[in-house]
């Protein structure tokens, strides 16, 4: 049972409309009232007039020149819809022709019933100087022909307008169900475990589209989610079939060794183990950087310091390879981030650079600005990376043919790439020659 009507589509538009609707009388009422006393208004002005005419025209000849205006003026109907009564001061009837009662006090009246067909009528009474009493009146049929017409039209007005209401509802309310329930059925087919699956789009960039869009977007980050989870199970699970394999004959090593040999077992057991904590440590760090958790601790930090200090650092490393370091960094370059991943992500970079690269191989660090972005480009003159390779470098244990010889598991890239991204950035890798990533941070 539905409890709240006006939350539905079909509701809410009835209840718009239906406003509207009511609205109908309330303009309809301020309309008559207003029209009304415009035309109650003319009458009085009318009439008004209508006296000050005869009593100027009367001039010196008193009451009997007025009667004799009054005769001219009926006999000739001239002046459609008025009526006129003069009576002496004892009240006797002068002239005119109009069937009434005349009031006894001066001024208007509004309804005056007159004739024998129950009319009514708006009247002026004058007394004149010698006591006699002018009455000048009007038909108000005008008047309540208005009033009739216009009590009509709007009746009309509101009986369309709820026509519309109920018409109106009742289509939004078909056609946004309608909508609604394809991406219903989408939802449900998703459900059931097709994740290729994704909400229909019209073409017609309306809201539903706009939403529809949005929907799949994260329908599409939920499936590459699920998959690099799978991924990343199934590479944990293969990377650490070696270290665990070498651990384990360490240990069953120091079982059958004594004395010394045995201390040394252990020694290269312990080693192994401190390999694995680090690669859960690095995987616990990937997993959350991309959680976006990190954003609380955000400061101010400056991309210039943190530069140049690591490469003053790793200086004496690439020294002691065979390797030449030099650096072009931008100053007083400031961006909104957190200092460790920053500083972890150019030291991944450098690590990168010293351990995959040949011995006389010339390293660049570069640090600009480019519009809203802080540009850090790392570049080597070594022999790179294969083609096929660099669509993959930045999934998590994914390395180059060349670098499986060399220490590491293949997640250093990957750390790069969460860090640009939780910083409105991005991680690419520039075509050669030798290796070269840009990574673009939002200032």
């Amino acid at each position: 049972m539905m409890r709240r009507p006006w939350r539905t589509t079909f509701g809410l538009t009835a209840l718009v409309s239906l406003g509207f609707a009511l609205a109908i009388p309330v303009i309809g009422g301020l309309a008559y009232a207003v029209v009304h006393e415009a035309m109650e208004v003319q009458l009085d002005h009318r009439i008004a007039t209508e006296t000050r005419s005869l009593l100027a025209r009367t001039g010196n000849g008193g009451t009997a020149q007025l009667a004799t205006l009054i005769h001219q003026r009926d006999a000739a109907q001239s002046t459609a819809s008025l009526g006129y009564i003069l009576l002496d001061r004892d009240g006797e009837r002068l002239a005119g022709a109009f069937d009434a009662q005349v009031p006894e006090t001066p001024g208007y009246v509004e309804l005056l019933p007159y004739g024998r067909d129950g009319g009514i009528a708006q009247s002026l009474t004058t007394r004149l100087p010698d006591g006699s009493r002018l009455l000048v009146a009007v038909d108000r049929r005008v008047i309540d022909e208005m009033d009739i017409t216009i009590l009509k039209l709007f009746l009309a007005a509101f009986a369309a307008m709820l026509l519309l209401a109920v018409g109106g509802a009742w289509t939004v309310g078909v056609v946004t169900q309608r909508r609604l329930r394809r991406f219903d059925d989408a939802a449900h087919v998703i459900i059931a475990g097709d994740l290729a699956q994704r909400m229909p789009l019209d073409g017609s960039g309306s809201e539903f589209d706009r939403v529809a869009d949005t929907l799949n977007h994260m329908l599409d980050r939920n499936a590459a989610l699920v998959e690099n989870l799978r991924q990343v199970s199934s590479d944990v699970a293969h990377d650490l079939r070696t270290p665990l394999t070498r651990l384990h004959n360490r240990l069953h090593e120091a079982l059958t060794r004594e004395g010394d040999e045995r201390v040394a077992a252990i020694e290269a057991a312990s080693g192994e183990s401190h390999e694995l904590l680090e690669l859960f440590a690095a995987i616990l760090r990937i997993s959350e950087v991309e959680a976006g958790t990190l954003r609380r601790d955000f400061r101010d930090v400056s991309m210039t310091d943190l530069v140049e200090d690591l490469v003053d650092s790793y200086n004496p490393d690439f020294e002691n390879a065979g390797h030449r370091l030099t650096s072009t960094v931008a100053p007083d370059l400031v961006l909104h981030g957190d200092r460790r991943l920053l500083r972890q992500l150019v030291a991944n970079l450098l690590d990168n650079a010293l351990r995959h690269t040949p011995v006389g191989t010339r390293v660049s660090i570069a640090l600009s600005a480019q519009d809203d972005h802080i540009l850090l480009r790392v570049c080597d003159d070594g022999p790179g990376v294969p083609a096929g390779d660099v669509s993959r470098l930045f999934d998590r244990f994914s390395r180059s043919e060349a670098s499986r010889s060399t220490d590491g598991h293949g997640l250093g890239l990957a750390l790069v790439n969460a860090v640009a991204r939780i910083h409105g950035g991005s991680a690419a890798i520039l075509p050669a020659p030798g290796f070269q990533i840009e990574v673009r941070l939002a200032r």
